[in-house]
């Protein structure tokens, strides 16, 4: 099942799906026809390809229909992005700063630093080097020390990066509770 937008047209999931399809010969079921595709080339050249789709919001669709619908969210796509183009243009006359966090309410902030937590917790690269870097810190090394030792041995960050002696630090802090953090410093 995929959740990706119809306005994109790079959709390996969906391009999976077709050639699956057109290979076992089967039919292609879609929830709803603008969530296939918001472009009207796409949805023929689908169609052109001989494999066979029905939208459960429309069963009985015919070609005539499904190229209208296919016209109507193409045109539908092109709207929302010139009114998200000049919602943007004006929010920007008017001093914000787009894409910065000070236009982040305190509770995105929140939320987002709790998922970047959890993630954290979660990734067993993580889990392994947190053990790791809890018996390092009760063995007395500095996080520079911990660092250094856990980049020689090959161990990575959740994003395949080198330990610093800050991720450390926060890596040690996320696995502990935090009174135990504040005797281990």
């Amino acid at each position: 099942m995929e959740v990706e937008s119809g306005k994109r047209n790079d959709r390996p999931e969906l391009g999976q799906a077709i050639e699956h399809a057109r290979r076992e010969g089967a039919t292609l079921i879609i929830a709803k026809l603008d969530r296939l595709a918001r472009s009207v080339a796409f949805i023929f050249a689908l169609r052109d390809s001989g494999v066979k789709f029905i939208a459960c919001d429309m069963p009985e669709a015919n070609t005539l229909t499904i190229g209208l619908l296919a016209a109507m969210a193409q045109h539908e796509r092109e709207l929302i992005s010139e009114r998200t183009k000049a919602a943007l243009a004006a929010k920007k006359a008017r001093g914000f700063k787009l894409g910065s966090p000070q236009n982040l309410t305190k509770e995105a902030t929140i939320n987002a630093t709790e998922a970047r937590r959890r993630r954290a917790l979660e990734d067993p690269s993580n889990r392994r080097a947190a053990e790791l870097i809890v018996l390092y810190r009760d063995r007395g090394l500095s996080y520079a020390g911990i660092a250094n030792q856990l980049n020689s041995n090959g161990h990575r960050t959740r994003r395949g990066k080198r330990f610093s002696a800050c991720t450390v630090q926060r890596l040690l802090k996320r696995s502990r509770p935090m009174e135990a953090v504040g005797r281990a410093a």
